[in-house]
């Protein structure tokens, strides 16, 4: 069964606007686990009609299996959700949290990638399986980072104080780049061997190229879209103009091997800071806000419903799943360490609230971006254990963590009003 592009495009658009009926009118979930869960649960649901021959289900997988989710959320989706995300972000605000943001995003997300794969390589022989260290280090970096898409979408419905939600937010925006910058540091060791490996000297290199790079290249294209939205007042132009610098600036990072998602967020908080208040009119502003928020609910949704469905191409052993149930404690305990012992060294706790080590470790959300770096994995054993083990957490991450994370805040006392929210975006 072939689906061309369009028509693949075509059910995943029906499909979330089903889903997402289904969820605002009955379940009342927040919009991205309402939509995962719903796909989760048609999931299961057509594999058992497949065992009793009621559905042909290898139509439908085949059709999941022509999906590429590591691309389309890698190369097409990712800049977008990023960009969406970081122009609503007070880039002043974010300043005033640049210590412990920076300190989570590089300190903290290395410390996570060591602990995890440390505990991993430990946890393996004990079901009777064995990875190379390597290996488990390189899940490490692809299971630390926070996934912004997710954070973003389900903070909006958790009433945190906006010094943890923007310590949050900023995090999982830049970690991100951080985190792929990694992980393609140690694939190259992971996937290469003898003489063909890598030296440190070049892994260094490789380091700097991608994050410093990405870095310069995302200050030098919000300041190029800054300038053109203030000289001009059209907003039909300007949206476009800040559609062009994504799409542009994605691609002019990918031919420069700097990071891309890092570019993008520094461009992004430059246009949400100086192009919404000095480069555009309210006119324009309202347009581009609209139009932002409208894409990134439209890609929100189809990448919700695509994790959901990729439960059917992927192989599950009951001991994978023993071992992700375990890997679960691990990546908590991980989290908990790398985000604690940063901020005590740093003697940063203090200027957070009570319980705040809480609420940074159980809203470390885990999302697509794990997923699809797991999906990058070369075929083999390594990468269906692998791949399913960050399933397991990713999904547990979001429906469990996500929807706790409100009574957890309201429990600790934590909780604000609404209102007292609103400051964290313009």
């Amino acid at each position: 069964m072939y689906l061309s592009l369009y028509n693949v495009l075509a059910l995943l658009l029906v499909v979330a606007a089903l889903f997402g009926y289904v969820n605002h009118r009955f379940l009342r979930l927040p919009s991205t686990i309402g939509l995962m869960v719903l796909a989760l649960v048609s999931s299961v649901g057509l594999v058992v009609l497949g065992r009793f021959e009621i559905v042909n289900v290898s139509n439908i997988i085949n059709a999941i299996k022509q999906i590429d989710f590591q691309t389309i959320l890698m190369q097409v989706m990712l800049s977008f959700l990023l960009f969406a995300g970081a122009i609503h972000v007070d880039a002043q605000k974010l300043g005033q949290q640049r210590v412990p943001v920076f300190t989570m995003a590089t300190v903290g997300m290395l410390l996570s990638t060591c602990l995890v794969g440390s505990m991993l390589y430990w946890l393996l022989p004990q079901f009777g399986l064995s990875l190379p260290f390597m290996w488990c280090l390189l899940f490490g970096s692809l299971i630390s980072p926070t996934d912004p898409i997710a954070v973003l979408g389900i903070l909006k419905e958790a009433r945190i104080p906006k010094q943890l939600e923007i310590s949050i937010v900023g995090e999982s925006l830049f970690n991100d780049g951080v985190a792929v910058v990694v992980f393609v540091s140690l694939a190259q060791f992971a996937t290469t061997t003898g003489e063909a490996a890598p030296e440190g000297h070049s892994i260094g290199t490789l380091f700097l190229q991608e994050a410093v790079g990405g870095l310069v290249l995302g200050a030098v294209l919000g300041y190029v879209g800054y300038r053109m939205l203030r000289s001009i007042d059209n907003y039909q132009v300007e949206v476009l103009i800040t559609l062009a610098l994504v799409t542009g600036g994605t691609a002019l990072a990918t031919a420069l091997h700097t990071s891309g998602p890092l570019a993008i967020v520094v461009a992004g908080l430059i246009i949400g800071q100086q192009g919404r208040q000095l480069g555009m009119s309210d006119t324009t502003r309202e347009y581009v806000d609209k139009f932002w928020e409208m894409l990134d609910e439209i890609l929100n949704a189809i990448l919700f419903v695509l994790i959901g469905f990729e439960i059917l191409v992927l192989r599950f052993e009951t001991v994978y799943l023993l071992v992700g149930l375990c890997t679960i404690v691990i990546v908590l305990l991980a989290r908990l360490i790398a985000v604690a012992l940063p901020l005590r060294l740093l003697n940063l706790r203090r200027s957070f609230p009570q319980h705040a080590v809480k609420v940074l470790t159980w809203g470390g959300l885990r999302g697509g971006i794990s997923v699809a770096l797991a999906l990058s994995l070369p075929d083999g054993e390594a990468r269906e254990l692998l791949v399913a083990v960050t399933y397991v957490v990713v999904v547990f991450s979001i429906i469990v963590q996500g929807l706790s994370i409100g009574p957890l805040v309201k429990r600790l006392g934590l909780s604000v009003a609404p209102s007292e929210t609103e400051p964290l975006q313009h």
